[in-house]
């Protein structure tokens, strides 16, 4: 089966829909969820968004935290562009309907929190629940647009790509999809397509995003033969929920930035010892903190405490935090928060311009799917969101006056003739497993070149036996996604491998120190037709 259109969006969260929203209304837009729609990790957001609202800041300094938060690596280009654009992305949001924590007595109107990393407060929230307030705003906008067609549960497998007849170079004209409502593989074409995938935070065992972020669009663009760069730089949130049946909840960073401690179970403060700025450090830094002090004193997790602070203030401003923790018995008015390091970020991925254009024609990704530069060694806290608007909005840009014009062709047809229904998923089970364990325990906070050697050895093996199952059954969503963290999970200890320093969020015991001469670690496939299966 295929279907036509003249941009395809892969993915609804926040970059996917801004995209989606920007382009020309005259363009058949498909807008392909994993899920339902506005499901993936924006919702999750709970702090805000990084911009300058405030005549007391400034672009610069906005410029200057993310360049020393990125450790050397962020691009400063990319990242002025990306500033830059902060006030009209928020008044765009606005003009959508999002409605933000109000503050009368503030110069643009709204109330404005501080984070770790940060010199001003300038991340503009909807209480502690703001990425669910702007995608279920823009999730109702795209329901209203009649050139946008949503393709609910939807698993992207592998784009379908063309070669260009004069220069061999290679281009995207759509992308394979399987649609897990009716089991069928159903062919997308597409004059431009548009990766907005998120990040791969299932890579690992523990983590703060959503069971869909299997970072789907860095394995398939990789596969096509894109680069992909920096995926050793994993970040891990500092504060994570810890409780045996709270899963992938997030404490925010806000709370740190309005005065919350960390604590060891006798309550001694420990970040001062670590940082000069302590709790408002950057995540990097604080992560690591935690892990050392859990590590040297046999700590399952250590306590983020607010009950200083009246109750008042509390309910106010955490209200879904407060709610959530009473939830499991923890009222935060009273009682500090136990907490763990979790994989949180994806600050890698695939090579992109400041239009969102990888080294595929016709093929762009945005959000955490992309690599812009934007977040070097380390994102900056509340970055990712105003990359998410910025880059969408580029993006949509840059494909309104460049999509080619010519119609779809027939596409390679997806061949199931030489497969049959999987007759074992406890393999798939197992496999999704051990890739999470193995590299939550080789390839987390803290690294070695020998962990990373064993990583190595067992992602290799792991990835025979994948690809073997991969080509004997018809793929399931469990087969897709464990295809794609093996990739990933693959990119990230390779990339980890090559960096041989200690830079942003990726710690090396065996190279500690930080070189004088940063450069992106990329990684290329080369491919050489289109795999039509």
């Amino acid at each position: 089966m295929q279907k036509d259109f003249d941009v395809l969006v892969i993915g609804s969260g926040l970059a996917g829909m801004t995209a989606a929203l920007s382009l020309d209304p005259a363009m058949r837009v498909a807008l392909v969820s994993k899920d339902h729609l506005a499901e993936g990790s924006s919702q999750w957001a709970q702090g805000g968004i990084a911009a300058v609202l405030d005549s007391n800041d400034s672009v610069e300094s906005h410029v200057r935290d993310t360049l020393v938060a990125g450790a050397g690596l962020s691009d400063e280009k990319a990242t002025r562009f990306i500033v830059e654009r902060g006030r009209d992305e928020i008044q765009w949001l606005i003009d959508q309907g999002v409605e933000f924590t109000a503050d009368e007595a503030a110069e643009f109107g709204f109330h404005l929190t501080r984070e770790g990393g940060h010199s001003h407060r300038r991340i503009i929230h909807s209480a502690d629940a703001t990425g669910r307030a702007v995608t279920q705003t823009l999730s109702r906008r795209v329901r209203e647009q009649a050139n946008i067609e949503i393709l609910e549960r939807h698993v992207a497998i592998d784009l379908i790509l063309g070669t260009h007849p004069g220069s061999g170079k290679k281009f995207c004209r759509g992308v394979y999809t399987l649609d897990t409502a009716s089991g069928r593989v159903v062919s997308l074409g597409a004059r431009a397509t548009v990766l907005a995938t998120g990040g791969a935070g299932k890579v690992y065992l523990y983590t703060t995003n959503p069971d869909s972020a299997t970072g789907d669009g860095i394995a398939i663009a990789w596969r096509a033969g894109a680069r992909v760069a920096n995926m050793e730089f994993m970040q891990f949130h500092p504060t994570c929920l810890y409780h045996p049946y709270a899963k992938s909840f997030l404490i925010s960073e806000a709370l740190r930035g309005e005065g919350a401690r960390l604590l060891l179970p006798d309550g001694t403060r420990f970040m001062p010892e670590h940082d000069e700025r302590a709790e408002l450090a950057p995540r990097d830094i604080v992560a690591r903190a935690i892990d050392y002090e859990m590590k040297k004193r046999g700590l399952d997790h250590v306590y983020l405490d607010i009950s200083f602070k009246s109750p008042d203030f509390i309910e106010h401003h955490f209200p879904a935090i407060l709610e959530r923790c009473l939830e499991f018995g923890i009222d935060i008015r009273r009682q500090p928060i136990p907490v763990v390091p979790a994989a949180h970020y994806t600050c890698g991925g695939v090579m992109t311009n400041l239009a969102g254009q990888t080294d595929i024609d016709q093929l762009y990704a945005i959000g955490e799917t992309a690599y812009t530069g934007l977040h070097g060694a380390n994102r900056l806290a509340s970055n990712s969101l105003l990359e998410c608007l910025a880059m969408g909005r580029a993006c949509a840009a840059a494909v309104g006056a460049s999509a080619p014009s010519q119609e779809q062709a027939r596409l390679p047809v997806w061949d199931e003739s030489q497969v049959t229904d999987a007759d074992e998923q406890v393999i798939v089970a197992h496999n999704w497993e051990e890739v999470r364990r193995l590299m939550w325990n080789y390839v987390g906070i803290v690294r070695t070149d020998k962990r990373l050697a064993r990583a190595r050895h067992r992602l290799q093996m792991l990835k025979e036996e994948i690809t073997s199952f991969y080509g004997s059954f018809k793929v399931s969503r469990d087969l897709l996604e464990l295809r794609n963290l093996v990739d990933v999970a693959t990119l990230i200890v390779d990339c980890a491998a090559a960096r041989r320093e200690s830079r942003g969020l990726h710690f090396t015991q065996d190279y500690p120190s930080q070189i004088l001469v940063p450069a992106p670690t990329v990684v290329r496939q080369s491919i050489t037709s289109p795999d039509a299966r």
